[in-house]
């Protein structure tokens, strides 16, 4: 008779909460194992192809044997070059392709792996809360301690900071902030900005800015944290091409910024990755400089679908703000409900799946996060599904 063999997992692997789009996964599949006519709503994927003409880049760029071989650990220099040029027209800032940009193999990819960059055992990482996973999750690999910073409506979903406590910003190496923002899809002011680089000066914080969804805008351009006076002084932007050329797939993005934050974050990479397929850069050299009238043209599209998305639900009743970018609608429960049970709800009621906002953080309870990333029919026949139901 064999033996059982028994591997005991990594501690910091038994204390991970299991991964919010995972666990919506297997909602997912099981409700189409069982036959439902699924609206999926849940996870930010653009349902919109790339454009034609980054498309026939990459089929160019993969016929290249020379990019068959490994790429530079730090990105191409064309592809470095690209992102300061698209920088500079985007937000008139000057970024050295040299030492200032910094490819990633997508912006999840270099969130994840920042705090192992320079967060110690038992140092604090500040953490949006509800916040897109991936801040606690690299920050509880690296042994560091995530503190939450609540995002409340009557805030307008940005963080306090000035009700941090002095001990924790003592002890605090890095802060994550988010802006256009998943899951709530506030913006943030150029205010905001400032009183962070204020704090992190003072108490020497590195600022790590997520900025995915800058590109997705329905009335005023949101900012690049780069634009803010010292803010390369203080920390560096996460940027990613999936979500602005309908990219999810391709796995590519970049950081910019301080360039001793991403010299560390460098060091990471190049003892972990192997950089990303230099066809792959090619082609996304091709998306930077892709001509704005393909992106309005995207854009217009979702804008469409909030309305839809926002006129229905307040016509139920629901209670939510107009997003005024990403692409996501950040919409409080019925009183009667948690999150999650009224993501149970409507999947087994309406065949509707939204996002929990508890899987963000706990303060993220009370909401769920719908995404009008589906055609146009869909989300006129979700909102009359939800009607028959609520």
């Amino acid at each position: 008779m064999k033996k059982k063999v028994f591997f005991d997992l990594a501690s910091r692997v038994n204390h991970l909460s299991p991964y919010l789009f995972a666990a919506i996964d297997k909602m997912k599949q099981k409700s189409l194992e069982k036959g439902v006519d699924l609206i999926d709503l849940s996870i930010g994927d653009p349902d919109m192809p790339t454009p034609s003409h980054i498309v026939n880049a990459m089929k160019k760029a993969v016929e290249n044997s020379a990019n068959h071989r490994y790429p530079s650990y730090e990105g191409m220099l064309s592809y470095r070059e690209a992102v300061a040029k698209w920088y500079k027209k985007r937000f008139n800032v000057k970024l050295d392709p040299h030492t200032e940009v910094l490819s990633l193999i997508g912006s999840k990819e270099g969130i994840g792996h920042i705090p192992l960059a320079f967060v110690n055992p038992g140092q604090t990482v500040l953490v949006p809360s509800p916040g897109y996973p991936v801040y606690s999750v690299g920050t509880l690999f690296a042994g560091g301690k995530s503190y939450s910073m609540p995002l409340r409506k009557e805030n307008n979903f940005l963080p306090d900071l000035n009700k941090i406590p002095k001990n924790v910003l003592h002890n605090a190496k890095l802060i994550f902030l988010n802006y256009p923002n998943n899951p709530t899809s506030a913006t943030a002011p150029r205010e905001f900005f400032t009183e962070a680089i204020r704090i992190a000066l003072k108490y020497k914080i590195i600022i790590c800015h997520d900025a995915s969804y800058t590109e997705i805008y329905y009335d005023k351009k949101p900012l690049s944290f780069m634009q803010i006076p010292e803010a390369k002084d203080v920390g560096i932007e996460f940027h990613s091409l999936s979500k602005t050329y309908n990219m999810t797939g391709w796995r590519i993005g970049f950081a910019v910024g301080n360039k001793n934050v991403l010299a560390g974050l460098g060091k990471i990479k190049t003892n972990l990755d192997s950089g990303v397929f230099q066809a792959i850069q090619e082609a996304a050299v091709t998306a930077l400089g892709t001509d704005d009238s393909i992106l309005s043209h995207i854009r217009g599209k979702y804008l469409e679908r909030r309305d839809i998305l926002y006129n229905g639900l307040k016509k139920l009743g629901m209670n939510l703000i107009k997003p005024k970018a990403t692409f996501y609608a950040w919409v409080m429960v019925p009183s009667r409900f948690d999150s999650m049970k009224f993501v149970t709800y409507m999947l087994d009621k309406a065949g509707v799946l939204a996002t929990p906002g508890n899987g963000f953080g706990e303060a993220g309870e009370g909401y769920v996060r719908f995404a009008f990333t589906a055609p146009k029919e869909s989300l006129y026949e979700a909102v009359d599904r939800l009607k028959r139901i609520l």
